[in-house]
């Protein structure tokens, strides 16, 4: 298991110090077994969800900054206190397994140092555990949602994004499924015990993984059998397949090949299949389309991605105003270019995956300021979801909405309509 530790803590620094997503540094456990990398998300996971609280009880102990040649010892530390205080790892297993890393991968000295925190946080990890508050987000990244949310609405969705998030499926046919609960519109939401090939229906393509927020704007469309559809920004293909399988005539776009690949192999297995698949930027897709316009443009726009913190909690740690920002203004471009390729009364779905109104109802606001021929459409929500509804008619999910269901992934939505 110390080798399993050692990739963890290899990692860790990359995602922290290069300010990237878990999933990009993942080649670290391609020759690891089904245990060893069910345990090394389960400790990244965990520990980027307490990392804030970790740093400060490691400041405690550590008067001075490491040395850059020794700073993956600083990661070894933090994924010993994880382990330390949430994990429930006997004392004597969380110091000789990192001691043994970083004198392995560093020197006898530095392992000394690692030696000595270490006991020093399992000696008083129960008062570390008493005072715990539940503290996720760093304050650059408070400072972003209390803007938007105010103070105790961002202490609400801080809550909710420590708790580990529930598996939702989206059923292509019926299919029951042991111990799953069914969410209002049909998403399925069961507990993630392990691997999904393993769950009924699975190798009959009958369902595939995807929030119930993610799910929600194909979900709002009516009566689509037919309807020519542009979904932009399209892989992995959780929005393509539920307009396939309500029988519309596909178009997906998107700018990368491995994400479409992965796409064609989603949309085989559930016996899919999309009238055009397109591997290019869907800036210069737009830019470049003089051919029959669409009923329907779904804009899935790249974003922040800051809705998605419970299943990526690194997500505090490596975004910022400047990443909303630079989104923002892709988001802008893409919305103006989308309507000539839009015909008249054709629906126009704005969605992303961000926390962020910048991204979201800020950014619908002034396309619709701008863009006179652009309406809004009242999305049809049932009762138990009325509360996602804006007073301008748009829908805004927090990871703290629908507690009764125990949250969902945070989201944007806007339905508007090419008038003339």
């Amino acid at each position: 298991m110390s080798d399993i530790r050692l990739q963890a803590t290899i990692m860790l620094q990359e995602i922290l110090e290069k300010r990237t997503f878990a999933q990009d540094v993942k080649m670290h456990l391609d020759s690891a077994s089904e245990t060893d990398t069910a345990f090394a998300n389960m400790l990244l996971q965990t520990s980027l969800r307490h990392l804030v609280y970790i740093k400060k009880i490691l400041k405690t102990f550590i008067k001075k900054k490491l040395p850059t040649s020794s700073q993956m010892a600083y990661y070894a530390l933090i994924l010993g206190a994880t382990e330390a205080l949430y994990l429930n790892t006997p004392d004597y297993a969380v110091i000789n397994s990192y001691v043994e890393i970083v004198k392995k991968r560093l020197d006898k000295y530095v392992a000394g140092f690692v030696n000595a925190v270490l006991r020093k946080v399992c000696t008083g990890k129960e008062e570390f555990k008493a005072q715990d508050q539940g503290m996720f987000f760093p304050n650059d990244f408070r400072g972003l949602l209390n803007k938007d949310y105010g103070k105790k609405q961002t202490l609400a969705i801080e809550k909710a994004a420590l708790e580990e998030p529930l598996l939702d499926i989206t059923l292509k046919e019926p299919c029951t499924i042991k111990g799953a609960q069914v969410l209002p519109l049909g998403t399925l939401r069961l507990k993630n015990s392990g691997s999904v090939t393993k769950i009924n229906g699975y190798k009959k393509g009958l369902w595939w993984i995807q929030d119930f927020s993610s799910a929600l704007p194909v979900k709002l469309l009516k009566d689509i059998k037919g309807k020519k559809v542009l979904d932009l920004c399209a892989a992995p293909g959780g929005k393509t397949a539920q307009l396939l399988a309500e029988g519309a005539k596909v178009t997906a776009v998107d700018i990368s090949a491995p994400r479409l690949k992965k796409l064609e192999e989603n949309l085989s297995r559930l016996n899919l299949k999309a009238d055009n698949i397109i591997c290019e930027d869907a800036l210069r897709f737009l830019q470049d389309f003089y051919g029959e316009p669409f009923d329907i443009i779904l804009l899935d726009a790249p974003c922040s991605a800051t809705g998605t913190l419970r299943r990526h909690p690194e997500l505090v740690h490596i975004k910022s105003v400047a990443d909303v920002e630079k989104m923002a203004n892709l988001q802008k471009q893409l919305l103006n270019l989308a309507g000539r390729a839009l015909k008249k009364d054709g629906i126009l779905v704005y969605c992303t995956c961000s926390l962020c109104k910048k991204e979201g109802e800020e950014q619908i606001a002034s396309f619709l300021q701008d863009r006179k021929e652009f309406k809004t459409i009242l999305a049809p929500l049932p009762p138990e979801l009325a509360d996602l509804q804006t007073p301008e008619g748009w829908i805004r999910i927090l990871p703290s909405s629908l507690p009764q269901y125990k949250g969902a992934d945070g989201f944007f939505i806007a339905l508007l309509k090419k008038e003339n």
